[in-house]
């Protein structure tokens, strides 16, 4: 399994609940553009349209030597893979309040594309604010560390 591209803000806006492994619908010039890291995760997340699930906001980069780059397809919804009992699942969660499917991490598994999608739950703000004290105070006590060393 080869690391692509991993969405590290969701593991600061969210709570993980539960993880699976998708596959993703993409096209071949895509394909070699994720192989040559051209993709970014940050601001994606999943939907729920017509009982399937897609990825939005997902941006894949234009292939290197790619005739039309002026085609504006570098965001456009990609469907994800799962079981139906798992799409199902899912859907109903999203449709709960403060629950979401992110996508998390896409990697080369076995020469095929796969998308590790977390259900997560919003942090609530004063959550974000403690996780950023407790950050400080680490560094604080390093820097001091530091200086006595």
């Amino acid at each position: 399994m080869k690391l692509i591209s991993k969405n590290k803000k969701a593991y600061f806006d969210y709570e993980i609940v539960e993880s699976w492994e998708a596959g993703i619908e993409l096209k071949w010039f895509e394909v070699k553009s994720i192989k040559e890291w051209n993709v970014n995760l940050k601001w994606s997340y999943v939907s729920p349209i017509n009982n399937e699930l897609f990825v939005k906001q997902m941006h894949i980069s234009h292939w290197k030597s790619l005739v039309n780059k002026d085609s504006n397809e570098t965001r456009i919804p990609r469907k994800i893979m799962l079981k139906r009992k798992t799409i199902d699942f899912l859907i109903w969660k999203i449709k709960e309040k403060w629950y979401s499917v992110v996508p998390l991490k896409i990697y080369d598994k076995n020469n095929l594309i796969k998308l590790e999608v977390w259900l997560v739950k919003w942090k609530k703000k004063f959550e974000k604010k403690q996780i950023l004290k407790e950050r400080t105070l680490e560094k604080e006590a390093k820097m001091k560390m530091m200086k006595y060393i």
